[in-house]
């Protein structure tokens, strides 16, 4: 059976590695094809995926088996790719006091079903369970617990995941820290007007990073994966709405929405909407997934996040260094894998100048650091040396007591490495 586990960090550890997941929520449809005719997972996990939203929200007794035969057939197709699954388990996770009660035991058939499949990665528990707008009809926490023990009974080797509402409150998420072994929220600013998905005055993209410091407080010590934006209901037209105009994230949002969230705290991020044919073009429409955004923003984003440059920096602890900027709208995290410190930088403001960067320890020998890179940046003086193929060339900043200097603009998100 595949194990799934957390180490002390809060990084994921798939079968012994430790890896920071980047999914998909929903993928395309089973057996989907890109436009260019290429296999859609593919051509997901060839750019970096490591986990898509698998699992129903309607399971049914009367239906079981035919349901079981198609997630497994879904798994099929994630393992054929590498790719693992987080399965959605929809409304059964909530458990009655009363053993044996009918959710109870279709959770238990559906898991013994699943468990031992290599594709499965982990659980998605009930969704958005404290949500305000669901009123009254919150969901308590005991029932969470219950069935969050349960599903640890019945599999030790994969986690379970609740994602809560943006607009929860800290004291009303902190009960449910029993009933997950990871948390996080969703959260989605890009739309006319902005600011909809959220109940903070923040209107800006950087709110982002405001609600996953939300959810990392409301986690205790357990890990947080933050759920960002291709397209979600508040850019989709209805018979409530029918004016909305469709509004997507660019790639500099979404690469700041990515970075600004790890920066503040998350472990993992998924990305929701790529199935929301509404406001697709229509060659994706017909194919059920959202190619286009995915060619223009993701990809280029998941290439980043999972190169041989820039991965190690997002499994590794953080560092016990104090590096801070001079600049209270640049925030930081400081990571270290013994081969390298990095320094993530995000600016969550407007202002365009230059930011001292301070607080850099010394490298192992005690000799201090004299510089660094900064990646998936390019800066070459002319004429530019010959580069080994396979070799980066990323731009390199100069370090003089500890400190350098660097320019930020608005959204601007720099990703340091330092030999040590």
């Amino acid at each position: 059976m595949p194990r799934v586990t957390i180490d002390r960090t809060g990084a994921l550890v798939v079968e012994g590695a430790k890896t920071f997941p980047l999914g998909l929520s929903n993928p395309p449809p089973l057996g989907g094809k890109t436009p260019e005719g290429k296999d859609g997972l593919k051509e997901l996990a060839d750019a970096g995926a490591s986990f898509v939203r698998t699992g129903r929200g309607d399971w049914a007794a009367g239906q079981i088996d035919a349901q079981i035969a198609a997630e497994i057939a879904r798994l099929e197709e994630a393992a054929a790719h590498g790719l693992h699954s987080w399965v959605y388990l929809g409304h059964l996770p909530d458990l009655p006091a009363q053993a044996g009660s009918a959710n109870e035991q279709l959770l238990t058939t559906i898991v013994n079903a699943l468990k031992g499949h290599a594709a499965v990665g982990a659980y998605k528990g009930i969704d958005e369970p404290r949500n305000p707008f669901l009123g009254e009809k919150w969901i308590r926490p005991a029932g969470l617990v219950r069935a969050y023990r349960k599903l640890k009974a019945l599999d030790s080797n994969h986690p379970v995941v609740i994602i809560q509402a943006p607009r929860s409150p800290v004291q009303q998420l902190t009960p449910y820290r029993p009933a997950f072994d990871v948390t996080g929220a969703d959260i989605f600013p890009v739309a006319y007007p902005p600011g909809q998905h959220s109940d903070v005055k923040n209107n800006d993209i950087s709110v982002v990073g405001d609600v996953t410091r939300k959810m990392v407080r409301a986690a205790g010590a357990k890990p947080v994966w933050t759920t960002l934006q291709i397209a979600w209901t508040g850019t989709l037209p209805n018979k409530r709405k029918p004016g909305i105009v469709p509004r997507f994230p660019t790639l500099h949002e979404e690469r700041f929405m990515a970075y600004h969230a790890i920066v503040s705290g998350a472990r993992g991020l998924m990305f929701f909407g790529g199935h929301l044919t509404q406001v697709m073009r229509p060659v994706d429409a017909g194919l059920g997934w959202n190619w286009t955004f995915w060619n223009l923003v993701l990809k280029p984003l998941f290439e980043e996040l999972t190169s041989t440059a820039v991965a190690p920096a997002l499994v590794a602890p953080n560092s016990p260094a104090r590096v801070t900027a001079s600049a209270a709208d640049v925030e930081l995290l400081a990571r270290t894998d013994g081969r390298f410190l990095y320094v993530i930088a995000v600016r969550r403001g407007g202002a365009t100048n230059r930011v001292a960067i301070s607080g850099l320890p010394k490298m192992r020998n005690g000799e201090p650091i004299g510089g660094g890179q900064v990646l998936f940046e390019y800066a070459q003086a002319p004429p530019p040396p010959p580069i080994q193929p396979g070799k980066q060339a990323f731009r390199s900043v100069k370090v003089s007591g500890g400190s350098f200097r660097d320019w930020f603009g608005p959204h601007d998100v720099h990703v340091y490495r330092f030999p040590l």
